[in-house]
């Protein structure tokens, strides 16, 4: 159970119906496909739907309770005992209640943001959180203005630590999601170029990232990556803990190592930990876990062991075998220029294959910029790397400035999927390793697909 509708009349006092009674509500939901019992059913407006218009399916699906936009036609068919609350806007109604549902269970909150790594961080997060504390942790990408307050009102009653993860494109965004979270400690895992297009700046993204700590307790902890002058130079009332690479951090990483399956590194504590995910800048978000887990009092040993065995959100640096047993790694969920430089390094670090082939598509987002962070890109590509083929609008400025440094590697610009699936045909061998990295509004996954199934 999550709450009741007697306890919903207390959040909203204009209802008809049945609102005041205790019907129990199990789950929440803004689709009206959703199937089920004790649901709550919240219509919201867009720009192409209003889910006003589907109350009747929801209904049909189990919805034992609605909230109503008070300026929308209510019709007759809706049953008269069915409890339905009235509001001016059923969206900040979402929020409100999802806010109410946070104070009311009362976890200790803990909020990730960031240009690059906040899914990897809040996975990392939630395995080591969770082997002391109920945790309930965002799944999927429900990070936005829906999404957040979606996962908050998922959270079982009994939940001690609530992990949510905050994305943005724009000013104000974080600031809206802290402010409903409320979170005790935040994390900020980097500034990178990410929705530059709208922020202008990294100084501008970093001042949208650094929005977490207006909703952040006046008592909590604020937790950043050390090496970016953007954030360590920040002054804030709360207090603030460091990680990277540098040895003035407050948690200091060091001797790092990547393995076929996995990356070592030495923490603070002496100690060397091991994470199933390939690179420095994964050791890095492994240190933000480790810090919130030393902060949370998380025996040292859980933590290593939940690193250990972590199991992440799909599409990111995924290592899986093709066809011909070749190696594939699966970065397609999104891009920056500098996740992007980063996958590229770890494939470069990465020992027993002949041939190291890149698979680049377009950054997206990044307005006027696009030119100069997808040029930066072929800085960090050279040998050991073979073969880039790149696919999209921008990415030819990569392969056109890879070409022009290093006439040993392969490169080839394709204008269509297909036509590049047929050319990496010689390259799905057992010794070749592919890297597929992209912003997701390219799809990369379909050209993994193509060559993913073992025909042999």
């Amino acid at each position: 159970m999550l709450f009741t509708t007697n306890w919903l009349a207390k959040q909203f006092p204009s209802y008809q119906g049945r609102g005041q009674e205790n019907i129990t509500i199990k789950q929440v939901t803004t689709d009206s496909r959703t199937k089920g019992e004790g649901l709550l059913f919240v219509p919201l407006v867009g720009e192409n739907f209003d889910g006003h218009d589907f109350v009747k399916q929801a209904i049909e699906n189990g919805a034992c309770a609605i909230i109503w936009d008070e300026s929308k036609y209510l019709p007759d068919s809706i049953p008269n005992n069915l409890p339905i609350y009235f509001v001016k806007d059923t969206l900040k109604a979402l929020q409100d209640l999802s806010s109410a549902h946070r104070t009311e269970v009362d976890p200790i909150v803990i909020g990730i943001t960031g240009s690059n790594g906040k899914t990897t961080t809040k996975d990392l997060a939630s395995a080591v959180v969770k082997t002391t504390y109920r945790t309930h942790a965002t799944k999927g990408n429900f990070n936005n203005h829906i999404g957040l307050p979606l996962t908050i009102l998922s959270m079982d009653r009994n939940t001690e630590a609530l992990i949510v993860e905050m994305g943005m494109s724009n000013f104000e965004e974080i600031d809206l999601l802290t402010r409903i979270a409320r979170p005790d400690i935040a994390i900020i895992t980097n500034i990178g170029e990410s929705h530059i297009e709208f922020l202008g700046s990294r100084e501008g993204i970093a001042k949208a990232k650094l929005e977490i700590v207006n909703g952040l307790d006046k008592d909590g902890i604020l937790i950043i990556d050390g090496d970016e002058p953007l954030l360590r130079e920040k002054n804030i009332e709360q207090k603030k803990i460091t990680c990277g690479f540098s040895e003035e951090n407050d948690y200091n990483i060091s001797e790092v190592k990547i393995h076929t399956t996995e990356t070592e590194f030495v923490f603070s504590d002496g100690i060397s930990y091991h994470i199933p995910l390939f690179g420095k800048h994964h050791a890095k978000n492994a240190s933000f876990a480790l810090a919130l887990g030393k902060f949370l009092n998380i025996p040292t040993e859980k933590s290593k062991q939940a690193l250990q065995n972590l199991k992440l959100t799909g599409m990111r640096f995924e290592l899986v075998k093709g066809k011909n047993n070749v190696s594939i790694i699966n970065d397609a969920y999104n891009a920056s220029a500098t996740s992007m430089k980063a996958a590229i390094e770890v494939v470069k670090q990465m020992s027993g294959f002949q041939e190291k082939v890149l698979v680049l598509g377009d950054i997206l987002e990044l307005g006027d910029h696009a030119r100069e962070f997808h040029e930066s890109v072929a800085e960090v590509i050279e040998e050991p790397i073979t073969v880039l083929f790149t696919y999209g609008d921008h990415a030819k400025w990569i392969q056109a400035a890879v070409q022009a440094k290093d006439q040993k590697i392969v490169c080839k610009h394709f204008a269509s999927k297909e036509e590049l699936v047929h050319e990496l045909d010689p390259y799905l061998t057992k010794n070749s390793l592919l890297l597929f990295k992209a912003s997701r509004g390219l799809k990369f996954e379909e050209m993994i697909e193509a060559i993913s199934t073992n025909e042999n």
